[in-house]
């Protein structure tokens, strides 16, 4: 019996990987290309974000004037989000978009670019591969459903292969070939061995990359995790920003505050910070007409847990009053395990040991791939000394 299921899933699993074994390849090699891209970036960015200390008492201009700089500096620009730090010699960096953004010395205002561009242009065509397989503009949808597919495939390998790599009989003897690497093969012998001990080790990490991987790729997949929480699951994609935030209306003629005066509100919310993030509006004019939208500021503090998460702060643009404070938390539980599934498929969850053990999944799913296919080749187009001796086993 076990014989024949062996058999049954045998084939599925060659032809499988066969078929997708290119695409995993491709993935597997961007993901730990991606592995640790903020500590790249970081170390790579770190003398850029510098300035000099001022003279002692110089003052640091106002939010809204480091913004008013980088409009006039960029005007091709449009400000996205603007990140603050409590450190003194440590610029202001602003976003322009979802991979743009400057520096801008918060007692000069001068702007200057990010530092480190071939090192982030390298990244972005790796994530770029890692998602839609290098596609763009209309092209990306299809180039994400074949990335999902190959990842849901995936996990049907890893599965499998747990069912086929299990030992007919537990003894030392039969299992030691199948859970560590022995020196001296060659061939087919060796091939079975690296494909058979590298999947042994690190089929709980693939199986976790490849299920939060499938959480990412599949909207309905996403919303299971909101339903078996008895949640409602959000409209769009992703973890939902929360329950909406009530802003009172403002007396007529009301403008809303600098946003200086809600930075210095969002500062006193937690005693001790790592940096503070603002969401920004398109434009002024488009600010003014959102108006009624609570601010929405991102703290993360030192030593928080999880490593990932920040304290959103909702204050109110005319009052700079806060409106509501959301830890981690107080999320609720399906927006806390979405979050969570989002930062296990990079590591990121777990910092940098994580990050480590995603890396070495990354590296081990090329082994696979590598071992798989020279299986197959040796399978389908064996040599003439493996048909030799074949025929003289059949023969004996």
């Amino acid at each position: 019996m076990r014989l024949r299921v062996h058999t049954l899933l045998f084939w599925p699993h060659l032809v499988a990987g066969l078929l997708a074994g290119l695409i995993i390849g491709v993935m597997s090699f961007t993901g730990l290309a991606l592995a640790f891209e903020h500590q790249i970036l970081n170390a790579a960015d770190r003398e850029t974000q510098q300035v000099a200390l001022p003279a002692l008492g110089t003052p640091r201009l106002p939010m809204d004037e480091l913004i008013a700089r980088v409009r006039a500096a960029r005007p091709e620009a449009q400000p996205s989000s603007v990140t603050e730090y409590p450190e003194p010699t440590r610029a202001v960096m602003v976003s322009t978009g979802r991979t743009g953004g400057v520096y801008v010395n918060p007692y000069t205002g001068e702007v200057w670019d990010w530092g480190a561009q071939g090192w982030r242009s390298v990244l972005h065509v790796m994530e770029d591969w890692h998602r839609w397989l290098g596609a763009q503009g209309d092209n990306r949808p299809l180039g994400k459903a074949v990335t999902g597919a190959s990842n849901a495939i995936f996990l049907f390998l890893a599965v499998t292969g747990l069912y086929l790599w299990w030992p007919r009989k537990w003894t030392w003897r039969m299992l030691r070939p199948s859970i560590w690497f022995r020196r001296g093969l060659k061939g087919k012998a060796r091939d079975w061995n690296w494909h058979n001990v590298t999947g042994f080790w690190l089929l709980p990490v693939l199986i976790v990359l490849t299920a939060t991987g499938m959480v990412i790729s599949y909207k309905g997949i996403s919303d299971l995790v909101f339903t078996l929480a008895g949640e409602t699951p959000p409209t769009a994609g992703g973890p939902p920003p929360g329950p909406p935030v009530h802003v009172p209306v403002p007396p007529p003629g009301s403008a809303p505050l600098p946003l200086e005066a809600l930075f210095v509100q969002a500062r006193q919310q937690l005693p001790v910070w790592e940096n503070i993030t603002l969401r920004l509006s398109g434009g002024k004019a488009e600010a003014r007409k959102e108006g009624l939208a609570a601010s929405t500021f991102a703290i993360r503090e030192p030593g928080g847990w999880p490593l990932f998460a920040a304290t959103q702060v909702f204050v109110d643009p005319y009052t700079a009053q806060v409106l509501r404070k959301d830890a981690f938390a107080d999320l609720p539980t399906g927006n806390r395990a979405r979050r969570w599934l989002r930062f296990l498929h990079t590591g990121e969850a777990l910092g940098l040991p994580g990050q480590f053990i995603a890396a070495l999944g990354c590296l081990g799913a090329l082994f696979l791939v590598w071992t798989g296919f020279c299986l197959s080749w040796r399978r389908f187009f064996p040599s003439k000394r493996a048909l030799a001796s074949s025929s003289d086993h059949s023969g004996a």
